[in-house]
């Protein structure tokens, strides 16, 4: 029996089979006591540090701003301005606080039922009594894991992207919104909310230790996927492959397209696009591909393979560095493991290997083809051992 057959507490008691069959994209869940005895990984005033830190995203909605209503601002921040903050109605919330926090990241460990790839990242969000970001909808799937104190939420069923919001604000708020019947409930530490794409929610801090986890998946949009995937396609293909119509019938009305002629470009780009090697080739760099660009920075001194080998012997092991992405596949062509954006091609077991994301130790040099491709991912900065100084944890 594999594990997704059992009952989970994180899902209701729902099996993950049941939970992706029944709700996943489909309609809300309310978990009470999703993750019992929950205790937050990050306390608020970690929270509103991290904040002030350059490259850290984020961001405070206040609803009574010294500029207007809903005012937000980004950060960096300082501590003049949480000072300067009223007690109730702001919000702070910062985004891939697991790129920082390693117990937050070790969150996403919970949700091996979905595919790691689809996995975006985890913001946490606190409010003071009051405190909200209005009424709105979000594209992608979420849960909302209630970290510390409470929250309300209500729920107003699913919308179309086109639902009227509130003008001249920097956020995304409904014009209008209407609680639905039995979607109004109040969080404590543990429970936690699933919402599939596109479902009105508004949620507003009831205590002053209100903080919000939550864990966002990663979807691209059609029109992305398309540029996206013509992008990718257009470096590789040749100049000389262009339209042609050897073979055509004399043209019948002078300046007129004809069923033929576009019939015949239709061919061309459809059979230049379905590639199902190609497509999986581009999937899974974009799929890989960091939330932010500076975020995996390479060696400045790259090592090199011996040098990597000794330090893996003398015992110290290796980690995924924060933010960083695998994925990897297999097919007719042979197995690719991406990493943030690239492609390499390798064993089916040590890419398996590398995709996991537990630490790597000596033994794991013994795959085909590892030291090498180990190596050459330390020094893009995916993977990395971590620094003497023995304080990683603490960094804030």
């Amino acid at each position: 029996m594999s594990h997704h057959d059992k009952p989970l507490t994180l899902l209701g008691d729902l099996t993950a089979a049941d939970f992706l069959a029944n709700y996943w994209q489909q309609k809300p869940l309310l978990i009470r006591g999703a993750m019992p005895d929950f205790i937050s990984p990050i306390e608020a005033d970690e929270l509103a540090g991290l904040a002030c830190e350059p490259g850290v995203e984020a961001r405070l909605v206040e609803e009574d701003g010294p500029n207007g209503p809903w005012q937000v601002s980004h950060g960096p921040f300082d501590e003049a301005t949480f000072e300067r903050l009223p007690e109730n109605n702001w919000s702070l919330l910062v985004q891939a606080v697991d790129h920082y926090v390693p117990a937050v990241a070790a969150l996403m460990d919970e949700f091996d039922f979905l595919p790691r790839w689809r996995l975006d990242d985890v913001m946490i969000s606190y409010a003071p009594p009051g405190g909200n970001v209005g009424a709105h909808i979000d594209q992608y799937d979420v849960f909302l894991l209630q970290a510390s104190g409470h929250r309300r939420w209500q729920l107003g069923g699913k919308l179309t992207e086109d639902a009227p919001i509130i003008q001249g604000v920097d956020l995304r708020i409904l014009k209008e919104f209407t609680v639905e019947p039995d979607s109004d409930w109040v969080l404590e530490p543990g429970d936690m909310l699933y919402l599939p794409p596109g479902w009105a929610h508004h949620g507003v801090s009831q205590s002053d230790d209100c903080m919000t986890i939550s864990i966002g998946f990663r979807a691209p949009s059609a029109d992305e996927a398309i540029t996206s995937y013509a992008d990718y396609l257009g470096e590789q293909l040749p100049a000389s492959q262009r339209y042609s119509d050897a073979g055509m019938a004399p043209a019948q009305k002078a300046g007129e397209l004809d069923d033929a002629a576009v019939e015949r470009m239709r061919q061309l780009i459809m059979s230049t696009l379905d590639n199902p090697t190609q497509v999986a080739q581009w999937f899974g760099r974009v799929m890989t591909q960091p939330k932010y660009v500076d975020q995996v920075v390479p060696l400045e001194t790259p090592l090199t393979e011996a040098a990597l080998v000794a330090q893996l012997q003398e015992g110290e092991p290796l980690y995924h560095m924060p933010g960083s992405r695998f994925a990897w596949r297999s097919d007719t062509s042979g197995t690719t493991l991406f990493v943030d954006g690239d492609g390499h091609a390798c064993s089916t077991e040590l890419a398996q290997r590398l995709a996991d994301t537990t630490p790597l130790y000596a033994e794991d040099l013994e795959l085909d083809g590892a030291a090498a491709l180990i190596t050459q991912l330390v020094n893009t900065g995916s993977l990395g051992f971590m620094s003497d100084d023995g304080d990683d944890d603490e960094e804030y």
